[in-house]
């Protein structure tokens, strides 16, 4: 099986900042695996999938995504960026626009240069798009306004605009913590379903270990900017969960594989 994401010796420290953000971090993810990033707020797991998605520079180590090195002095290439897609936990959306507005941004890197200048799609483009929607259950939504929208509904656009894009590998930060329990399932159901569906790799963050067991085939632990354990869904017991979420104290080496 091809490999999406590679990982190696990763180190990473905001501007001004005493300690890393992230800290010799290695990990590697399967095409077509769903992946969840486990830990606390402040253990790194926004800041590594930014860094996954291009958005940082200036880190030391190795990082492969989609077969391609990343560059720690610049961004990827234009030409790769559509086969990457990101859900923001804010959504992120255009909010006087239409929701099928928003998701044909998901287009733009697919367009020609002119088109994408011009905001003027294809019947292809619209196609997709709309597919995408319908695949999102919003259809009916489409000539709404997003600030006409619920929190739901906002981040069902956010994910079909994400799906508009055509991404091989979908990153999600936190895509459900704006979200009521109910919701938050529907959500993670969408997001790792439709990744499913489409042959497409997903890793996405989370605070909550129970949605995290559900809808991920593994599990990366992750406090301080380092990975603590890297293991099967199956694999993760509830007191290495309980010590995640400590502020010191070792993670149970039972049933788990830990990494340092």
């Amino acid at each position: 099986m091809s490999t999406a994401v590679e990982v190696d010796d990763l180190s990473f420290a905001h501007t001004g900042a005493d300690l890393p953000a992230l800290e010799r971090v290695s990990f590697r993810v399967s095409a077509g695996e769903s992946v969840a990033l486990l830990g606390p707020s402040g253990a790194g797991k926004t800041t590594l999938l930014a860094l996954l998605d291009g958005r940082l520079q200036g880190w030391s180590g190795r990082v492969s995504v989609l077969g391609a090195p990343l560059d720690p002095d610049r961004p990827p290439p234009s030409a790769r960026r559509p086969d990457t897609g990101f859900v923001f936990q804010e959504f992120a959306l255009v909010e006087r626009s239409s929701v099928l507005r928003n998701v044909l941004n998901g287009r733009l890197g697919r367009m020609s240069p002119l088109r994408a200048l011009l905001g003027s799609p294809t019947k292809h483009d619209l196609e997709i798009a709309r597919t995408a929607l319908a695949d999102c259950g919003i259809a009916d939504l489409a000539e709404r306004r997003v600030d006409s929208l619920s929190g739901g509904q906002r981040q069902r656009v956010a994910i079909a605009r994400c799906l508009a894009q055509e991404p091989r590998l979908i990153l999600a930060d936190e895509p459900v913590s704006n979200l009521d329990p109910a919701r938050a399932c529907e959500i993670l159901a969408l997001l790792t379903g439709a990744a499913r569906t489409r042959g497409a790799t997903a890793l996405f963050s989370s605070h909550q270990p129970d949605l995290a067991r559900r809808f991920a085939q593994r599990i990366i632990g992750m406090r301080d900017g380092r990975i603590v354990f890297d293991v099967p869904t199956s694999e993760l017991n509830d007191d290495a969960t309980a010590e995640l979420y400590r502020e010191v104290g070792p993670i149970p080496g039972i049933g788990l594989r830990a990494v340092s």
